[in-house]
Parts: C-alpha cells; structure tokens; sequence
C-alpha cells in the first residue's frame, strides 16, 4: 500500500491495561514474564449447566476504588474496564486533562468493543423474562451500546474530536489503534486515545461459545501439540498515540514507535481463517512501516489454540517472512491473559512494547511439545532475553477480519 513521503510520525506516551493477570501495566507485565496464568474455574456465573467451567475472569475489581469518575461507576463493566485503562494511559503520557479548546478537536477517542455491554443485556432479559419486571434499568441502552466506551472517556478527558466505537470482532482494538495511528499520519489530529474494553464473561454468552465447540475444558494451550481450544478472557487495552513533534514539544516520554498497520479481510467464511488475509495484513503492516521481513525480532501471535488457527498463522508467519521465521521469536501471550476478544489486540499490543522495553520475550505457557505443522520458535513456558528493536502483533477475528500492528523503537 503506497504512503505519502511525508507522513507524519506517531509515537505512543501512554500505555493502559486491565486483564486477568494484573490491573495495570506493571502488574500485568510482571505476570507476563513470570509466565502466571490467569486463567481458572469461572466465579461471575453459575456453571452446573456447562461443561466449559473456565475462564480469564478480572478480579477484584472495584471502578470505584480505582477512583473512577460517577459516570464510569453508572456504566456497564467493559466501560469501566476502558476507563480504568484509559486513565492509567492518561496519566502516564502526562497529558493535562481535560482538553481545551482547539487542542480537544485535535484529539481522537477511538475505543471499540467486539460485543459491548452484554452483560447489562443479559441482566435486563433476566428482569424482564425470568423475574417478570415491567422494566428495565433506565440507564441499560446507554449501558449495551458499543460506543458508550468512547463516550464515557472522551467525556472525561473533554476529547472533542473524531470519536466513536470500532466492532470487528477479536481484531477491534488493533483497528481501533490503527485508526486513530491514521489520522495523526494524515494530520486530521495530533494525539488519540485508541483500544478496546471487553466484559463478556456471562452465563449466555459461556453457553453461546460452548455451543460452537471452539473452547477449552482445560486451558489455552496455543501452538502446542495437545491444544484443544481457547478460552473466554475479558479486560482493556488503551495507547495513548501522539505525533512526534507534538509529544517532544511538551517533553513527553516516548515509550515506541508506532511505525506500521495492515488490515484485510479473508471474504471466504466466518470460521475458518485463511492464510491468504493473515498473511497479506501482516505484508501490508510491513509496507507500511518500510520494514523487511528480517527487520522484525519478535511477533505477538494470534495464538488462540484452536486447530486450525494456530496451523494457519504458522503457515501465514512462514509465506510472509520465509526463511526469516526461523530467526523469529514468537509467543502467544493468550495463554497466560486468555482470550480477550475484541480487547485482545490492545493487552497485547502493551505486551509488546513492554517487551521491546525490557529486551524480554514472554512465555507461551502450557506448552507441552510442538505440533508438526506448528513447527516455529513460540518461545515455550519461559521467558527469554532478546534484543527487540521491532515487534508485530496479530489479530485474526471471526469472519476473517485481520489487523496488525507493527511497534518500533522510540527515536532518538
């Protein structure tokens, strides 16, 4: 994909995480090296009825001890997993909040959610339907819709701009990211706000994914020869994304580079994922930043541990960087966070540059020897120094909706 020469530079100032291994993003990548894992037997929702009891489950989380605004605590959970994620993001990047005047228009918030507040959705049928109420929540259609994450933090830090919600399945937070990467190259804004949050872990929807024979019994095993599923995760993932020159003129600090984006879509079904659509957004990412193959030190899978996935991002990774895969580290971090959904792309993308940082590959644990056709360095059950100057992060979705993120050093 052809960029003009003068693109503008986007850096990241902020990072923001919520997941099952840690609220924040030194808890979370603390856990993340140490190869902890978050996943366990499901506490939000009864599960005599299941035969899939686990899941990645946030807990201890209090919006309000978290010294979120009123309006977070009157939202649905991924809203406030959105708030709890922007806000760290926020405050990390030094920004003063709120903004004003024509520096607020300047400004994106862009935060989507692969399924929004379903949670409050299924609460109120349960009103309705079980119990018999004649109402529901007053608050319950701003609470469900997809944009009210968007709306909630672009309210809090008085971001005037573009703002909306991105649904794209497991690949939202990376066009969220993407998309707000976008406008600050082609000047329609200076900094963003960019992510998803996603709260899904409910009685129906574990019914719903069980029904699709996609989960896990045991836990999330990717590349590994005895993987046998995903499981349900939930959290937040927020960058705060500035142009270069914007962000060392009030002498931020610049944690990477954000230097490459591709995006496709498979348009052959909604299941099975092809290696056409990976492969070409992870090309298109790398034209995009004008990196070659052998340029990129560690990629963030998809990972997701299901059959065919796992086969087919292999063999995606292996038609883009040819013999450059040999060289690659590569670890699926699903295993240790789960899978987050449309929130997935955003925890990973702040492992990625957490990884860039330290010069450390995090584990893919649960690893208990290779498959045959998934046959590249995933960086097995423990971390490993490496030297990272660039990183890519992958998100495959449902209904074969690619995006992918390239992160690059800070410069100089």
């Amino acid at each position: 994909m052809a960029q003009p020469k003068d693109r503008r530079r986007v850096v990241v100032t902020g990072q923001g995480v919520v997941s099952a291994i840690g609220t924040g993003r030194d808890a979370f990548w603390n856990a993340l090296k140490n190869g902890e894992c978050g996943i366990g037997e499901a506490t939000f929702y009864p599960t005599d009825e299941l035969y899939i009891t686990i899941a990645g489950e946030v807990k201890n989380f209090d919006a309000e001890e978290l010294g979120l605004s009123k309006q977070f605590l009157l939202a649905d959970r991924y809203s406030q997993f959105a708030g709890a994620a922007a806000a760290e993001a926020v405050a990390q990047s030094g920004l003063e909040m709120p903004l004003q005047g024509d520096h607020a228009y300047r400004a994106a918030c862009i935060i989507g959610s692969g399924i929004g507040g379903i949670t409050t959705m299924e609460f109120s049928y349960k009103m309705l339907f079980e119990e018999k109420k004649r109402a529901t929540h007053p608050l319950t259609l701003l609470k469900t819709i997809a944009s009210s994450a968007a709306a909630h933090v672009s309210i809090e830090y008085g971001i005037t701009g573009p703002c909306f919600g991105v649904v794209s399945a497991c690949s939202t937070a990376p066009h969220s990211i993407g998309l707000v990467y976008q406008m600050i190259q082609n000047g329609l804004c200076d900094l963003g706000v960019g992510g998803a949050a996603e709260a899904t872990l409910n009685w129906g929807t574990a019914k719903a994914w069980q029904a699709m024979r996609v989960l896990s019994p045991d836990g999330l095993f990717p590349f590994a020869k005895g993987r046998n599923g995903t499981v349900l995760s939930e959290g937040a993932g927020i960058l705060v994304l500035e142009e270069l020159e914007h962000a060392r003129g009030r002498g931020a600090t610049i944690f990477a580079e954000l230097v490459g984006f591709g995006m496709s879509s498979d348009a052959a079904d909604m299941v099975n994922p092809s290696i056409e659509g990976a492969s070409s957004a992870m090309q298109f990412a790398l034209d995009d930043a004008r990196l070659a193959p052998g340029d990129i030190d560690y990629v963030n899978a998809h990972g997701t541990a299901t059959k065919v996935n796992d086969i087919n991002e292999t063999r995606a990774i292996k038609r883009v960087f040819g013999k450059a895969a040999n060289d690659l580290s590569i670890s699926a971090t699903k295993s240790m966070h789960g899978h987050c959904l449309g929130a997935g792309g955003g925890v990973e993308a702040v492992c990625v540059i957490k990884a860039m940082e330290e010069g450390i590959v995090p584990p893919t644990i649960g690893y208990d020897g290779p498959d045959p056709e998934c046959d590249l360095d995933y960086t097995p059950n423990e971390a490993r120094k490496r030297d990272i100057a660039y990183a890519m992060s992958n998100s495959f979705a449902f209904g074969g909706l690619n995006a992918v993120l390239i992160f690059g050093p800070a410069p100089a």
